[in-house]
């Protein structure tokens, strides 16, 4: 049988996964290898409802197999599994995990998924447990037919069930908490309320200003396309610097006044009028379910959001703002970590994918000596 390869992370690293950063902070380790020295690692966590032209609502409930190490025939979520490791792991690769793990254990395949929603992180570490939960919602077809997987779950109660049904097991029946907890939370609510926008944002609905953001560690010509790309469409462009407070790391070795002279430098050498930008700082809060709000305390009011990270596209699509369309170019090359990756090497292949005004000022600020200073500090 072919090892499972999971997605671990250091206790002290948690906190980055609320701003996405997920590939920079995880690490594969063999899966029983990982239970075995209780190594925290990623899971996924999906709820599943489905509802008939009528209104009925039904609840798709696990009942774990008694042959189960942990929780042996306990009620928990509709499906969940762990995390595989991936290089450049994102939400897109843990939210495709959620839906092969709901395949493995029910049948329904992921086209018979109407809607699927990012809902939480969760820290579930404790006494039995070393895991870190993506927390996803989904609605079904309501005709979907289950085939669950005797292997992983107790046949018998393992299905969809009404609310009065579910209300009973989560009074009366051994269910695993975290899961209950989230059980109740969508008993309790509008299911549409679940499904749609958190806020509605002040949004103009006009061609005013987009927000841009990014880290810009260093800024590349993929950065440079797509905020010239947001100019063609909007008068003004809000410039977020991600991450604003880090620097002097391996992945985020330039400042926020570097990286702030960085889209000066870019924005001047195209002559682009100082009226048509502002430039933001942005700090981590390592808070995903707050940085929306927070970001929009610091930049104000914009028409629509652009930025190729999943994570957040995802938390403000939930928040119900625009979301640009991703615009990219040899998403391979043109990335920043790439850049990062070919000046350690000593590889002067990373020049022509930034500007030349950006390769002057990394070489200004001594970038270039800094990064091998500082991949070097990292390996001790």
């Amino acid at each position: 049988m072919e090892k499972e390869i999971v997605a671990c992370i250091k206790d002290i690293n948690i906190k980055y996964l609320e701003s996405g950063q997920i590939s920079k902070v995880v690490f594969p380790m063999e899966r029983q290898e990982a239970h075995k020295l209780k190594i925290i690692h990623l899971i996924t966590r999906f709820f599943i409802i489905s509802h008939s032209p009528k209104g009925d609502i039904r609840y798709l409930v696990q009942k774990r197999s008694k042959n189960k190490a942990e929780y042996p025939e306990y009620f928990t979520d509709s499906s969940s599994g762990h995390v595989i490791w991936k290089r450049n792991l994102d939400l897109r690769k843990i939210k495709e995990d959620a839906m092969r793990e709901l395949e493995e254990e029910f049948g329904i395949p992921s086209r018979a998924l109407q809607i699927i929603k990012f809902h939480e992180l969760k820290d579930e570490k404790d006494n039995k447990e070393t895991e870190i939960s993506y927390v996803f919602f989904g609605i079904v077809d309501y005709n979907t037919t289950l085939k669950p997987n005797p292997d992983e779950l107790d046949i018998e109660g393992s299905r969809f069930y009404e609310r009065a049904e579910l209300e009973n097991i989560l009074k009366t029946e051994k269910s695993i908490e975290y899961p209950k907890k989230i059980w109740n939370l969508i008993l309790n609510a509008d299911i549409s309320s679940l499904f749609e926008n958190d806020i509605v944002p002040k949004l103009s609905h006009s061609n005013n200003s987009a927000l841009f953001i990014g880290r810009f560690q260093p800024i590349h010509h993929g950065h440079v396309y797509v905020l010239m790309n947001i100019l063609k469409s909007y008068r003004s462009v809000k410039i977020g610097i991600g991450s604003s407070q880090l620097s002097n790391t391996i992945n985020d070795p330039f400042t926020n006044i570097e990286r702030r002279e960085f889209v000066k430098a870019v924005v001047n050498k195209r002559l682009i009028s100082t009226k048509r930008y502002k430039i933001y700082d942005i700090p981590d809060i390592f808070n995903a379910k707050k940085w929306v709000e927070h970001v929009v305390s610091i930049v104000g009011e914009f028409d629509a959001i652009y930025s190729n990270s999943d994570w957040i596209r995802e938390l403000f699509q939930n928040k119900g703002f625009k979301v640009g369309k991703k615009i990219t170019i040899f998403k391979k090359k043109f990335n920043s970590s790439n850049v990062r990756r070919l000046i350690i090497k000593n590889n002067k292949s990373w020049k022509p994918i930034v500007p030349k005004e950006i390769v002057e000022l990394i070489e200004k600020f001594d970038g270039i000596n800094r990064l091998k200073s500082l991949n070097t500090a990292d390996k001790l």
